[in-house]
């Protein structure tokens, strides 16, 4: 097999996948945050909320159309450029990646017209849960994704029948052993990135002094969203580390990189891998917190990358330090959440401008985390496509390298495009603001029938 075509084939969707994957991480946390705010206007008359739903659901309907038009590709790719991949694990793969479509999908397509366009043609009830279908097939979409993704890292439920992977346990091969602890590590990741994305906009909107009700009500459920789960997501990384220690070791060696078995083994703060000399230059460590973070034991063993050959050991340089980016924005983010708790307390989270300027600067990072987490995850898992099955070299088409290579480039332009017109539109959306001429639909005595409650006050007007 000619390395250029592996090479080529991995950058490429490597780099599909890569762009792709940071719209639905937006999606999946807006549609959450839409869902909340037109809760907090129907059920607690915050009719401020209204214009706040109105206004990010807009952005939704743009990050949900770039996230459906740059995932197109991605399917056509495990045919053209990973067919023998294709063919290897298609009886069980193929399936639950068609669950994606014919539930999530369908529901996501199916209600996402009565979210955008429905706010004065049908009943307040009939759209919250138009909404609320729009924000759980986000979910569902990445449960099954991540289902698929996950039986890849730790294949379990199925059998090799005539050289083809054949599913024998629908129920195991879908919640794999790491499974719950990957979908739970992704959903909260989109929560966070998307959090603070929301917070660095009126976070703008506060330092120009310029929309200002509307600015200080997104800031504070974004920063509510922060605190909630950036400690969360803290919890959710330990646990998915032990299980990554118990049923991928070489991963966990190469994300610290740690080269011999270690009982008492140090957490790596910095080093510089060398790979062919299996060890660590200029490293600096701290004695036995590796064994106490991965294992919970001063004592406990970690597996190190001699445990086996080079030709097995995944691209240590990569993943040691995708994996630092990833928790010292997490660690960032939890420090920035905390320090947004404590000036809430104060009454200064509305006029601490140092504050702003901080959230404006790192709302892009938690889509930075997500890369960066998914190239541990997919870097890590080398040299197999599907971990201890089939490795990479052996999943790749029969390609000339000159064709892989023209449609690397095709599709570097083409997504390019893509993302500065995101980016303008979505620029242009936040410099216009919300509309204050949309006033919410008169569905006071509808409330009263519907919900049981009183009819919506106006704040403003008392």
């Amino acid at each position: 097999m000619d390395l250029d075509v592996l090479l080529l084939s991995r950058l490429q969707f490597a780099f599909t996948i890569g762009f792709h994957i940071l719209f639905p991480t937006f999606t999946i946390g807006l549609g959450l945050f839409v869902a909340m705010l037109e809760a907090r206007w129907l059920f607690w008359g915050e009719q401020g909320a209204y214009r706040l739903a109105r206004f990010w659901s807009g952005v939704f309907a743009l990050a949900f159309g770039v996230g459906v038009v740059s995932g197109l590709v991605l399917s056509y790719e495990l045919g053209t450029n990973w067919s023998r991949f294709s063919s290897f694990t298609g009886n069980l793969l193929g399936p639950i990646i068609s669950y994606e479509v014919l539930t999530a999908f369908f529901l996501e397509a199916g209600f996402l017209g009565i979210m955008l366009f429905g706010w004065t043609r049908v009943s307040p009830r009939v759209h919250f849960f138009a909404t609320c279908m729009v924000a759980l097939g986000t979910i569902i979409s990445a449960f099954w994704i991540l289902s698929g993704n996950s039986w890849m890292q730790t294949p379990a439920g199925y059998a090799v029948e005539d050289g083809r992977v054949i599913a024998t346990d629908w129920w195991a091969a879908v919640f794999n052993p790491s499974f719950p602890y990957r979908f739970a590590h992704m959903v909260v990741a989109a929560l966070l990135a998307s959090a603070f994305a929301i917070a660095g906009v009126a976070a703008w909107y506060l330092l120009l002094g310029v929309h200002e009700e509307f600015a200080r009500r997104t800031f504070s459920l974004a920063m509510w969203m922060a605190v909630v789960a950036a400690p969360a997501q803290l919890v959710i990384g330990d646990l998915h580390g032990l299980n990554t220690l118990k049923h991928q070791p070489m991963k966990i060696a190469a994300m610290e990189s740690l080269w011999d078995t270690h009982r008492g083994a140090p957490f790596v703060l910095f080093a510089i891998p060398d790979e062919a000399g299996e060890r660590n230059r200029a490293e600096v460590a701290i004695p036995r917190a590796g064994s106490l973070i991965l294992t919970h034991s001063l004592d406990g063993e970690v597996k190190g990358l001699k445990e086996v050959p080079p030709q097995d050991r995944p691209p240590v340089t990569i993943v040691f330090f995708a994996f630092r980016i990833m928790v010292g924005i997490g660690m960032l983010f939890i420090a920035i959440a905390l320090a947004g708790l404590w000036l809430r307390s104060r009454g200064r989270l509305y006029t601490a401008r140092w504050f702003h300027r901080i959230c404006l600067w790192v709302s892009p990072l938690g889509f930075v985390a997500v890369l960066a987490g998914w190239t541990v995850t997919e870097v890590g898992r080398q040299p197999w496509i599907v971990y201890g099955l089939q490795r990479t070299a052996d999943a790749v088409s029969l390609l000339p390298a000159a064709s892989v290579a023209t449609t690397l480039a095709l599709f570097v332009v083409a997504y390019t495009v893509l993302l500065l017109a995101f980016l303008a539109f979505f620029l242009r959306m936040v410099r216009n603001g919300p509309d204050y001429t949309l006033e919410p639909p008169h569905f006071q005595e509808k409330a009263r029938t519907i919900y049981g409650r009183h009819p919506a006050r106006n704040p403003a007007a008392e």
